[in-house]
C-alpha cells in the first residue's frame, strides 16, 4: 500500500537538496570545531555564516541577528528567558493558543496574562491591548508579550504587525513565534519590527535538531544555555555544522522563489480538504478558512472519536494528526480548541509541505468519506 503523509505541520521531511548540502559536512574535515583558528576550523566557520545569511536573507534580516539554536523550542524559550531576567518582575502576555513551549516556558519564569481569541482562533485586539495594559498596572511593565504570525493547529493567521505596534507604543518586548509559520509564508522582519522571532528549521524541510531566534538590532538578552562564547556569546555549545549548512539550504531554496510556488500549491491542495469537508454531513472547519496558514486545515468530525478516524486513515495509508488527547502524550485536550470553543475531541489536522502530491490529496478526500461512515455504522 502507498503512504499519504499528511502531517507536515509537525515536522516536514528533509528536502533532497538539504540532505546533499549536509552530507560533506558529516565527516572528514565537517567535522571541525568552528571555534578554533586552524584551516579546518575556519572551513566550518565560513559554512555556518553563510547558512546564517542565507536565513537572514529568507526573513529579510540581518545574518548578525540570526541565532541558531537547537530547534523551534529553545529559540521560545531562550527568548522567555532573556525577556524575564532584562525586565524582572513583568509578567508575560500572550494568548492560550499559544504553543505548548510558549505557554509553559512563560508560566515557569512569569506570571502569565492571556487575552482571549474569538472562534476562528484569532487574537481580539482590544482584549490583547487591555491584557498589555493590566499587566503594567501589577506593579512592573509587562516583561514580554507573545503573537504567533500563524496558529499551528487550526492555521489561522494572526494581526502579528498590530500587535507588534502595540506593544512598541508601550515599551514592551514582543516575541512572534514564527515555527509554523515561516517557509509557508512570505517574512519580512525589517517591516515587521518584532524584538524577537522563533523559527525551527524542520517545519520547512530543513533539518530537524537546528532553528534560530532573531533577535532585535540592540536588544541584549541573557543566555538561556551558558558554557561557551558561541553564537557571540548569546548561546553556548559547539554550533551543529551539518545541521546549520542545511537550514541555511533549506532557506536558500525557499528565497529563491519557491516559497511562492510551494505557498501556491498547498493553498490549493488543501482548499480540496475544505471543500470535501463542505460536502460532508458532521465535519466542521475550525479556523479562519481563508485567513490561514496555506498548509494547514483542521477540521471537526461529529460522531466518531478522533482516534478512531486517524487509525482508520492510517490503514488506508493516510497520516494526519489530532489536536485531542488520544494523538499526544498529554493527558488534556488541546488549549487552543478549547479556547476557540471548539469540540477539542473531535478535531483533525491535514497538513501538506513541499513533498505532497494530488494523488496525496486524492487518497484523503476519497478516504476520509468512507472512514467517517464506516466508524458512523459502528455506532448505530
Amino acid at each position: 500500500m502507498s503512504r499519504h503523509y499528511l502531517d507536515h505541520a509537525s515536522t516536514s521531511p528533509c528536502r533532497p537538496e538539504v540532505v546533499e548540502a549536509m552530507l560533506p559536512w558529516l565527516a572528514g574535515d565537517g567535522s571541525a570545531d568552528p571555534g578554533r583558528v586552524h584551516t579546518e576550523g575556519r572551513i566550518a566557520r565560513v559554512a555556518i555564516e553563510d547558512a546564517r545569511a542565507r536565513v537572514a536573507g529568507l526573513l529579510g534580516t540581518r545574518p548578525r541577528q540570526v541565532v541558531f539554536t537547537s530547534g523551534g523550542t529553545e529559540a521560545i524559550n531562550a527568548a522567555v528567558w532573556g525577556a524575564v531576567q532584562a525586565r524582572p518582575g513583568g509578567a508575560v502576555v500572550g494568548t492560550a493558543v499559544e504553543h505548548s513551549a510558549v505557554r509553559d516556558a512563560s508560566a515557569r519564569h512569569a506570571e502569565v496574562i492571556e487575552a482571549g481569541v474569538d472562534g476562528l482562533g484569532r487574537i481580539d485586539i482590544g482584549a490583547f491591548g487591555a491584557a498589555l495594559d493590566r499587566a503594567g498596572r501589577a506593579g512592573s511593565p509587562a516583561a514580554l508579550a507573545h503573537c504567533q504570525l500563524g496558529n499551528h493547529e487550526v492555521g489561522t493567521l494572526q494581526p502579528a504587525a498590530e500587535v507588534v505596534a502595540m506593544c512598541r507604543d508601550r515599551g514592551i518586548l514582543v516575541h512572534v513565534d514564527a515555527v509554523a509559520g515561516a517557509g509557508h509564508v512570505p517574512l519580512d522582519l525589517s517591516r515587521l519590527d518584532a524584538d524577537l522571532v522563533s523559527l525551527s528549521a524542520h517545519k520547512l524541510g530543513g533539518p530537524k535538531g537546528v532553528g534560530a531566534l532573531v533577535v532585535g538590532r540592540g536588544l541584549r538578552l541573557a543566555p538561556l544555555i551558558l558554557g561557551g562564547e558561541q553564537e557571540r556569546a548569546r548561546r553556548g555549545g559547539i554550533e551543529n555544522t551539518p545541521a546549520i549548512v542545511g537550514f541555511g539550504a533549506a532557506a536558500e531554496l525557499l528565497a529563491d522563489g519557491r516559497l511562492d510556488e510551494e505557498r501556491a500549491r498547498a493553498r490549493r491542495q488543501t482548499d480540496r480538504a475544505l471543500d470535501l469537508a463542505r460536502s460532508l454531513d458532521g465535519v466542521t472547519i475550525y479556523g479562519d478558512p481563508a485567513e490561514r496558514l496555506p498548509h494547514i486545515v483542521c477540521l471537526g468530525v461529529t460522531g466518531v472519536e478522533a482516534e478512531a478516524v486517524l487509525l482508520g486513515l492510517d490503514q488506508a495509508g493516510i497520516a494526519a494528526h489530532s489536536g485531542s488527547a488520544c494523538s499526544s502524550e498529554s493527558l488534556a485536550p488541546s488549549p487552543v480548541l478549547e479556547a476557540m470553543r471548539a469540540d477539542a475531541e473531535r478535531s483533525l489536522r491535514v497538513s501538506v509541505g513541499w513533498s505532497t502530491t494530488d494523488a496525496d490529496i486524492d487518497a484523503f478526500v476519497e478516504g476520509l468519506p468512507r472512514v467517517v461512515e464506516r466508524l458512523r455504522a459502528l455506532r448505530v
